[in-house]
């Protein structure tokens, strides 16, 4: 290519980081090799290096920035000072008339491709040592928005040439071991897209905290995508399941948590930026819809496929038209860097009140001192080791992020800047917690617990944790399928690197009392809730949808899905709710709808609510949700369970209910198992056998009423035992009926991670699988491979 001064997107690609910058080299890979795919990148061209060792020489730069350099490396300048006479060089000089003649000339080419005479155009910088795989050099230099004209173009790149020595980009080369002048810097002109009226984000080809790969995550937030980059708002954040985006049906987003979105980043009448406040309909709306989400979630897969390797994505939405573009593409540097055969474990054992929470980046656990630090000016007092709280960080922050055992702010969403930069350093970070600065202490001692899911916690004082590091690899395989027992959706992708065969148990209930928090029957009826404050909170839960029944039904649905995607296409068996009523009356709302019980455990629950007038109505809302987890979201590997079913005929009636509401037995593939809990399902096993498709056996249910043995009551906890022969007699005799019908049979319960014999024993029955929980998964999992060891 020669000594080019401009080279068009269309003309550049992966191969000419050296001469155009990783963004640059990217944005042309898109433009020339992905608009076949859909991918919109906005058109422009890029300044080349040779043009930036032109600048240099034709001013004579070269060696008074080596001095300055030097007068820093040998410790006889800072870096404030150096920083700021190396831009003042820079922008005291002049471009070359060849460069400034190219531009011109580019820049009028640009005009009539574009249909216009002063088309604003965004000027961005991209450094030949950026966006490389194990490195990003995230926000290291600068961007100018809406430039109109020749001359403030000329301006705008003499100013993305200072960029290359903001303090922030020196510190960064230096950690990074990169030499200042080295590096040279390309200029990148894009058409401007209008997200200042429209909407921005950014978006990652994998979960960027666990790791999980078969994910999109987009963050998505009103006006210039600066505020999601910086984390100074609360985006929306949506997450799509990338195997069945190849499903024309499916629409497979199984997440849509709505953020704060207080304000936006627009331009001024003057070009610049300004930040405004959002208003009240903008906080509360969605700002993508499902068709955008799941063409952004396409574009991903696309561009990850074509790199080879995870994306980290910007994106952007051209209020005026309507239309996305991608506006960005580098490599993703974290998870990339993680091995795949090892997993780390990180144990909470400390009890302590919740300060906070946010969103949890990274999996791991910080104890320290609280060191808050409210703007730049203060950075010089940050205490190595300590916990860094503060609002929210920008590139300049760095040095000190580096620093710290962990990291809070009371701004930003998993896509911000201080979560990026976290993840990058391995430093567990809480963001978005809304008041950290104002609700912790300087000095104060907390916990910063990112090891409980997609919520992080913060608590008081320093608490005990442990770390188990486990080589997966080296893990056995045994015949017994094992499977999990996942319960919390947030928490669902912490696991996908165990080799399980599937969920063995998805708690429904678990998402209604955790996610929706609401009665099922309280959403029917909100006319009959008495309790004026539980009306409230059911309507603020249940603002920006349609009504409180479509509310639940699109929290319970991406519950479940979340549920569903880590092990899939492996099965993942939901078991409808089985709370009792005394938990039911406990929901918002609930109590006018349940009766006090003597004996809840023993009273109106599982399969006798669904068909019973007084819960039928919501139960019919969890057939609904089941539907569009299997028929909308496309998880078709969804089974369904339904606990605590006394009787063949209470089997019939509740299957006839869930046919009547979309969910008949063998339609769409769809398995049907219940639960193997009470005495009766042992002895009739034989006509279970012809209603459902598997059992499951539920340890806990099964010995408290075997035994007659209240399973919460403490004074007979000695007597509480799965492993008695009356309960193991009625396992061996459900394990052999169930194989002599030809249905498959496991267990859920907690025995097999309690008791390495009682797991010894299921598989010598033959159980076909055993469900654990997660936690206990790594142990038991050898106890299993064991016991099917020849002569055990």
């Amino acid at each position: 290519m020669g000594h080019r001064h401009i080279l068009w997107f269309d003309e550049v690609g992966l191969g000419d980081i050296a001469q155009v910058g990783g963004k640059n080299a990217s944005l042309g890979e898109m433009t020339r090799t992905l608009a076949t795919a859909g991918v919109r990148v906005p058109d422009g061209f890029a300044t080349t290096a040779a043009a930036y060792r032109t600048f240099l020489a034709a001013n004579g730069l070269e060696p008074r920035l080596a001095a300055l350099l030097e007068e820093l490396r040998a410790g006889r300048a800072g870096l404030q000072a150096t920083g700021a006479a190396l831009r003042s060089l820079i922008l005291a000089s002049t471009l070359p008339e060849a460069l400034a003649g190219a531009l011109r000339e580019a820049y009028r080419s640009l005009a009539g491709r574009a249909g216009a005479d002063r088309p604003a155009v965004a000027v961005r910088s991209s450094a030949t040592a950026e966006d490389l795989p194990n490195a990003s050099f995230a926000g290291q230099q600068e961007t100018y928005l809406n430039i109109t004209g020749e001359e403030d173009l000329l301006q705008a790149c003499l100013r993305c040439y200072a960029s290359l020595f903001t303090d922030r980009a020196i510190s960064y080369r230096q950690a990074q071991g990169f030499g200042h002048l080295d590096v040279a810097l390309s200029v990148g002109v894009q058409r401007m897209v209008r997200s200042d009226v429209g909407a921005a984000g950014v978006m990652f080809s994998i979960d960027p905290d666990t790791g999980f790969p078969r994910t999109v995550v987009v963050s998505a937030a009103w006006g210039l995508g600066e505020t999601v980059v910086k984390g100074s708002v609360d985006p929306d954040r949506y997450t799509v399941f990338k195997p069945l985006l190849a499903r024309p049906e499916a629409a497979p987003i199984i997440g849509a948590a709505i953020g704060g979105k207080e304000r936006k980043m627009v331009l001024a009448e003057d070009g610049s930026t300004l930040t405004v406040a959002t208003s009240p309909e903008e906080r509360r709306a969605q700002v993508l819809d499902e068709p955008e989400v799941l063409q952004l979630a396409r574009w991903a897969v696309a561009v990850e496929e074509h790199y080879g390797r995870p994306m980290d994505l910007e994106w952007a939405k051209d209020g005026a038209t309507g239309e996305l573009f991608m506006v960005q593409a580098r490599p993703e540097t974290v998870q990339a860097r993680r091995s795949g055969d090892r997993f780390t474990v990180h144990h909470l054992t400390g009890k302590g009140p919740v300060l906070l929470t946010g969103s949890a980046v990274g999996e791991s656990i910080a104890v320290g001192g609280v060191c808050l630090v409210r703007s730049p000016a203060d950075l010089a007092d940050f205490r190595d080791g300590a916990i860094l709280v503060t609002e929210m960080t920008d590139p300049d922050w760095v040095p000190v992020m580096r620093r710290a055992a962990g990291i809070v702010t009371d701004h930003g969403g998993p896509t911000s800047h201080a979560a990026i930069v976290s993840r990058e350093l391995g430093v567990p970070a809480v963001v978005g917690t809304g008041n950290a600065t104002a609700a912790l202490a300087d000095g104060d001692a907390i916990t910063l617990s990112c090891a409980e899911g997609e919520r992080g916690r913060i608590y008081a004082g320093a608490l005990a944790f442990e770390t188990e590091d486990v080589d997966l690899g080296a893990l056995p395989h045994p015949r017994t399928d094992v499977m999990v027992n996942i319960a919390d959706p947030s928490a669902a992708f912490r696991w996908w690197r165990l080799p399980a065969a599937g969920v063995g148990l998805a708690r429904m209930e678990f998402i209604i009392g955790n996610l929706i928090k609401a009665h099922p029957m309280a959403l029917v009826h909100p006319e009959r809730v008495q309790d004026a404050e539980a009306l409230r909170r059911i309507r603020e839960l249940a603002a920006g949808f349609a009504d409180p029944i479509e509310y639940f039904v699109h929290t319970l649905a991406q519950g479940i899905a979340r549920l569903a995607a880590p092990y899939h296409p492996g099965p993942a068996i939901v078991r409808l709710s089985d709370f009792k009523s005394n938990e039911y009356a406990h929901l918002l709302g609930g109590e006018g709808f349940e009766r006090p019980e003597e004996n809840p455990m023993l009273g109106f629950r599982g399969a006798s609510r669904y068909y019973d007038e007084r819960y039928r109505a919501g139960f019919e809302l969890e057939c609904r949700a089941l539907v569009r987890v299997r028929e909308h979201l496309g998880f078709t590997n969804v089974v369904v369970m339904v606990p605590f079913c006394r009787t063949p005929g209470e089997a019939d009636k509740v299957l006839e209910v869930m046919a009547a509401n979309g969910l008949e037995r063998g339609r769409n593939g769809l398995q049907v198992y219940v639960m193997c809990e009470i005495p009766s399902n042992v002895v009739l096993a034989e006509e279970f056998a012809k209603r459902f498709d598997g059992f499951s056996i539920g340890s806990n249910d099964l010995t408290q009423l075997v035994l007659g043995v209240d399973r919460d009551a403490e004074d007979l906890a000695a007597l509480f035992d799965e492993r008695d022969p009356a309960v193991t007699t009625m396992i061996a005799e459900a394990i052999r009926k169930a194989h002599a019908a030809g249905i498959k049979i496991g267990i859920c319960g907690q025995g097999p991670s309690n008791h390495p014999d009682f797991a010894a024993f299921l598989v010598r029955e033959g159980i076909d699988s055993i469900s654990l929980n997660p936690d206990s998964f790594l142990r038991t999992v050898r106890t299993i491979a064991a016991a099917e060891a020849p002569g055990r």
